[in-house]
């Protein structure tokens, strides 16, 4: 018997009927309206624009979020969402999530910490699929060191003065907003602040980010900021608290990836195992060497380590129990198991593991950014330190 996809899923006993029947309804949209296109958006560099509407319409952009707005939040947890994240990575287009999704770390800030004039103008359109928004956070001059942020915004009557750049933001170039981290006073984290900048404003450019390694149809780019007047009605919270508005989402950003991680792991799997079933040498298959069983064996096992410390994670957060140092170990155990068992996948397709069109090729040239993106691994890992005092 081929081991597939969710035949290397453990069972998760949280999971209900309803959870279920979610999985088949978004499995059946992505294969219907993602999957037949995944070489063509890849090596195109990016996202047909009507995909977003044909998203809203299905109601996967608006999945966990408030039905005053558009989105459907009755009946929805985080295993409905762990499930978008599972289903989307099946198709190894990395580069897919980190766009069309991209609300899902430019919008929990505004829906936590913004207006209600402000949500009630943004939220809705995103929503829809008709507008986009995107998390502007990193800059040039520093990539996880949020608290020496450098961009600038001055207030200056009813509206704040922003000066500076970001870069490598995912949904860049096509976002109508950018949730964006500012510096509003001293040095230091108390000195940060978050603007919601209209990104039609005088002043506001961009140019896109296309030579990646990976993520080749994710809309990247760098944004810049001269003299952009921002009303002071698109400020998160007050003044200073900008670190508490971006660090709010971090959990549900980082085990969101930790669960794409795990998934792009188990497509390796899968492939592996169906081509080690399948392919001859020296008069038998690649199955029957012990080497490749070996290897194998020891994918397995780091997936299934995965997904248990996902399930864990997954019951913390939805108490409200859940400590950043866990999730934070959580993804370094994805995205070193996602790495290896890319690296192992390709060693087991050998020649053809390597030609563009296959998923384990994708999946190994975008391994990188995940242990980079989101926080990087060595962030984590200090962050995680801290649980023990150090």
């Amino acid at each position: 018997m081929s081991l597939s996809f969710d035949s290397a899923r453990l069972p998760n006993p949280d999971l209900t009927e309803e959870h279920h029947a979610w999985r088949d309804q978004l499995r059946r949209f992505i294969d219907r309206e993602i999957m037949p296109n995944v070489d063509e958006w890849d090596e195109q560099g990016f996202l047909p624009d009507e995909l977003w509407g044909k998203a809203a319409e299905f109601g996967l952009l608006g999945v966990g979020y408030p039905e005053q707005y558009g989105g459907t939040e009755v009946g929805i947890d985080l295993h409905h969402v762990n499930i978008v994240s599972e289903e989307i990575s099946r198709t190894s287009l990395g580069g897919l999530p980190s766009t069309l999704l991209s609300h899902g770390i430019g919008l929990p800030p505004v829906l936590a910490f913004g207006s209600e004039e402000l949500k009630s103008e943004l939220v809705p359109p995103i929503l829809a699929g008709e507008k986009r928004i995107s998390l502007a956070i990193t800059e040039p001059s520093g990539g996880s060191d949020v608290a020496n942020m450098q961009t600038t915004a001055v207030r200056d009557g009813d509206h704040y003065i922003v000066n500076g750049s970001k870069t490598f933001i995912s949904g860049g170039m096509g976002a109508d907003w950018a949730t964006t981290g500012v510096r509003t006073g001293g040095k230091g984290g108390a000195g940060i602040s978050v603007l919601v900048i209209p990104m039609d404003l005088e002043g506001v450019s961009r140019t896109p980010l296309d030579k990646k390694q990976g993520w080749w149809c994710s809309d990247t780019a760098t944004l810049y900021f001269d003299n952009v007047r921002v009303p002071v009605g698109n400020l998160l919270a007050e003044e200073g608290h900008g670190f508490l508005v971006i660090a709010n989402n971090f959990n549900n950003e980082r085990l969101a990836m930790s669960v794409m991680m795990e998934a792009n792991a188990r497509v390796c799997l899968e492939d592996a195992v169906n081509w080690a079933r399948d392919r001859k040498t020296f008069g038998k298959r690649l199955a029957d060497h012990q080497v490749i069983r070996h290897k194998i064996v020891e994918m397995k096992q780091r997936i299934t380590t995965c997904q248990t410390y996902i399930q864990y994670c997954t019951r913390q957060m939805a108490a409200g129990t859940a400590e950043f140092g866990d999730i934070a170990m959580l993804k370094i155990q994805c995205s070193q198991t996602v790495e290896f068992c890319a690296r192992e996948a390709m060693q087991i397709l050998g020649g053809i593991g390597y030609m563009r069109g296959n998923r384990v090729e994708r999946i190994y040239r975008e391994v990188r950014v995940n242990a980079i993106g989101g926080g990087s691994e060595e962030i984590m890992r200090d962050l995680a330190s801290r649980a023990f005092g150090l």
